[in-house]
């Protein structure tokens, strides 16, 4: 059985940035992930609480790894992680045991 990783990552905006703002700077990130060895998927949502999360699929939990320590240092995250409160980020890795599409 073919498995893939989760990286889930769940945060809180700082005060003065708007959801639409928010999903437009993520959207700024895009072609990074898309260029990570091993990326599958991803999704950003918005609690009821106000509490966000990021969702990405990724092959491997190297690939996994090695794409977050790499978001980190890339130029193009820089106003993503201002919007971020900092103290808020709570990232993890979870081995996806089991899928279902539509």
């Amino acid at each position: 059985m073919k498995t893939a990783v989760a990286e889930i990552v769940t945060f809180a905006l700082i005060d003065g940035i708007t959801n639409e703002s928010f999903v437009e700077i993520s959207k700024g990130t895009e072609a990074f992930c898309r260029a990570q060895p091993g990326f599958v998927h991803r999704q950003l949502s918005r609690g009821e609480d106000g509490r966000w999360t990021d969702y990405v699929v990724w092959e491997t939990m190297e690939n996994a790894k090695s794409a977050a320590a790499a978001f980190m240092a890339d130029g193009c995250t820089a106003e993503l992680m201002k919007s971020i409160v900092p103290d808020s980020a709570n990232m993890r890795h979870e081995d996806v045991l089991w899928d279902m599409a539509a």
